[in-house]
């Protein structure tokens, strides 16, 4: 059993943690430990109770000033509770101010995994060791419920939060900050590890020590934004890939977010996070509920690479439901970098002649097929395919396009709007704009009001409509903008503080529905590459385009950074052009092939522009990756040399869950006179069997994996430039 409870102590046990909350005797739910497996002992005895001074005390503690949840550690703090630290849930009752008591009420355990109406969360499978415990705390003078889920995935070590707030009290109530977790911690020493960026340079990894006060990342740009990820790591101060203890909180939420840490006047550390409360003001009417978005945590006494094999499993097997996550993946190319919007059927024809003789499965057509889209300053929302531009039908070009042996996707961008489009002069209501004021735009487009039933219907019946005249096997889903100076003209004026996340929910309706009417299409998400790369997206859709920057060398930091919460099968990239169209960098033909791997394979290029060097090279890239496919997709992933640390070269490695072979690729950033000798020590290898080791196709040698996991592989001197290199390394018997 992973819960076990005891006089109201609920003890979580997964297989290498365990997670503890008390209600204590003033009906105060305290959280107890949070760290490495051990037994059910009741753990409050760690609570030092004491005056601390200048820290109220609640009506329950009398005169006891030893009782003050300023500086207990609790399960869920509150605004209202005499607690100055962050909180997590911020209500107004109906006295104008916002005050809040909780106390326990119930609680019920179940087999199998919670569900949150409207929002993506995690599953459990037939057969999974799952359970679910649900805490109910009372308002202490109004009847509104706050719900404490809790889903034990016990093998991943994964424990996920959800909060839902039901509302019984007979008037409206009003919420300004739903945080979907807390957790405190004893001590406050930790690193944090975040992930920072912006566009076409995401998800750079930092760490930095937690200090006195409070440390907080968010995003108020109505996505979870290139700029912060929501996802982080606090670490000890000695963990590194294969040692120490280390936590992580992923939010599975594709809308602004707010995270925080404080270290408290007692040295203990807290951290929450939840959706952005910058705007919020939901109100909650009686009978209704607000449910707020899950949260991943995830615990490793081992580090971080445990811990990224944890979430990697759970995303996998867990939040990912399309049917595309046991199959192949189509090894692509898309236009957008060969052509933009300049193409016709003629040079979109010649790109897929080309991508069939190197043995790729599928043609993309990006942006520009459809409305007046020449530029993007014009057509968004005219979802009608532009025949005169392409010269034919679309499913004249699609099928054209699969008897050459190659399936077809498309882009679409359906949460925006041109303001030079039919659907704008018919409806400027339906794109966010303040009354009375100019727009906001950016890259020259406005954003469709999703929380409107008309908008969500529309965009539907083209999508539908657009599948349903050709045989399109994938989508490419972008957005290329953030929210700003929002308002929607079909709520009134007491309802815009909940727009940005009405506008989330209607998002994921949308992808609901395209998920059920076409269950066999595989979904890319993308918002201008990596802006809303993100645990809610891969509900929905299991690979993203990873960063609108395809240059190699930078790709090494952007997938560097992302494989730490997300499995590599998610990560979309392509090669492209040199120069490269983002920075000017010149890189070989071979190592834009060796960084594309580590994700969902591709191209991004004008292939019948190819040289017959790189077609070569583009052929063999092919079928290696397809040779290896089963191991990029469902090996375990290590990072052996960081790109943030290591400036001489950039290492990875992809294990079979069994041991039995791995493929490891180096990519060399800096070249030396006179160069010392480089190794890298492999892992996830059996000690005592016997690999062979193969380069280029060729047998170099034979090792046993303590050799390789120890004394490590010397690698080759580079020859120029950005050289990679890669081994395949199999069992021998």
């Amino acid at each position: 059993m992973g819960i076990i409870i005891k006089d109201k102590v609920f003890t979580i046990h997964t297989k290498n943690s365990t997670y503890q909350l008390k209600v204590d005797d003033k009906g105060v739910l305290l959280h107890t430990y949070y760290g490495r497996r051990t037994d059910e002992t009741d753990y409050s005895y760690m609570i030092m109770a004491a005056d601390v001074g200048f820290s109220g005390n609640i009506a329950a503690a009398d005169n006891d000033r030893t009782y003050s949840l300023d500086y207990f550690p609790q399960e869920y703090p509150v605004l209202g509770s005499g607690d100055y630290r962050v909180n997590c849930l911020e209500m107004e009752l109906g006295q104008g101010v916002k005050d809040c008591m909780l106390f326990y009420d119930s609680h019920k355990t179940y087999s199998g995994k919670y569900s949150l109406p409207g929002l993506p969360a995690l599953f459990a499978r037939e057969n999974d060791n799952v359970e679910t415990l649900e805490i109910v705390m009372k308002e202490d003078r109004e009847n509104v419920y706050v719900h404490l889920l809790y889903g034990v995935f016990f093998e991943e070590d994964i424990i996920t939060r959800a909060v839902f707030i039901e509302n019984k009290s007979g008037k409206e109530i009003r919420v300004s900050r739903v945080m979907s977790f807390c957790v405190d911690f004893a001590r406050g020493d930790y690193d944090l590890i975040h992930f920072h960026g912006r566009h076409a340079n995401e998800r750079n990894l930092e760490r930095v020590p937690l200090f006195h006060g409070i440390f907080e990342l968010r995003s108020t740009r109505g996505t979870s934004s290139h700029q912060h990820n929501p996802f982080v790591i606090l670490a000890d101060k000695n963990t590194n890939e294969e040692m120490g203890e280390c936590y992580g909180a992923a939010l599975v939420y594709s809308g602004g977010f707010h995270m925080q840490t404080e270290v408290d006047q007692l040295e203990h550390a807290r951290l929450v996070m939840g959706i952005d409360d910058s705007e919020l003001d939901w109100r909650i009417a009686d009978g209704d509920i607000f449910t707020a978005p899950e949260v991943m945590l995830g615990y490793s006494p081992n580090g971080l690479s445990c811990l990224s094999h944890n979430y990697h499993d759970a995303v996998f097997h867990h939040l990912i439901r399309s049917v595309w996550k046991d199959r192949q993946r189509p090894v692509l190319v898309n236009n957008w970098e060969a052509t933009y919007f300049d193409f016709n059927a003629e040079k979109l024809l010649a790109i897929a002649k080309q991508g069939a003789e190197l043995g790729l499965d599928m043609l993309v057509l990006d942006d520009g097929w459809f409305g007046k889209r020449d530029s993007d300053y014009s057509g968004l929302g005219d979802w009608y395919v532009n025949e005169k531009k392409l010269g034919c039908t679309l499913k004249e070009l699609v099928d054209k396009i699969n008897n050459m042996g190659l399936s077809f996707g498309i882009w679409v961008e359906p949460e925006m709007i041109s303001e030079d489009s039919d659907l704008y002069r018919a409806h400027p209501d339906w794109a966010f704009v303040v009354p009375n004021r100019e727009p906001i735009r950016g890259r020259a487009q406005l954003v469709l009001d999703m929380t409107r039933e008309d908008v969500v219907s529309y965009i539907e019946e083209r999508l539908f409509a657009l599948l349903d005249s050709a045989n399109i096997q994938y989508i490419k889903w972008d957005m290329n903008r953030s929210l700003a100076a929002v308002y929607s003209a079909g709520l009134g004026k007491e309802h815009q503080g909940e727009v940005r996340h009405r506008f989330v929910l209607g998002l994921y309706r949308i992808l609901e529905d395209l998920h059920t009417k076409y269950p066999e299409l595989l979904i890319e998400g993308c918002s201008g590459g990596g802006g809303r790369f993100d645990m809610g997206m891969l509900y929905y859709t299991p690979q993203i385009w990873c960063s609108d920057n395809t240059d190699a060398i930078e790709r090494l930091r952007i997938q560097y950074g992302t494989s730490f919460a997300y499995p590599m099968s998610s990560v979309s990239a392509h090669v492209s052009v040199c120069p490269n169209h983002q920075n000017g960098r010149v890189t070989p033909f071979k190592t834009r092939g060796i960084c594309a791997m580590q994700g969902t394979f591709g191209y991004e290029l004008d292939l019948s522009r190819m040289c017959d060097e790189d077609k070569m090279l583009a052929k063999e890239q092919v079928k290696t990756f397809k040779q290896h496919y089963r191991l990029f997709q469902f090996g375990d992933y290590y990072r052996i040399a960081s790109p943030f640390e290591n400036s001489d070269f950039t290492a990875w490695e992809y294990v079979a869950k069994d041991g039995r072979e791995a493929y490891v690729a180096v990519v060399f950033t800096d070249v030396h006179g006179n160069p010392l000798p480089k190794t890298v020590r492999l892992k996830g290898l059996v000690a005592d069997a016997v690999y062979k080791i193969c380069r280029d196709g060729h047998v170099l040698e034979s090792r046993t994996g303590a050799a390789l996991m120890n004394a490590g592989l010397l690698l080759p001197i580079p020859e120029t430039s950005y050289d990679s290199t890669a081994f395949y390394v199999s069992m021998e018997g």
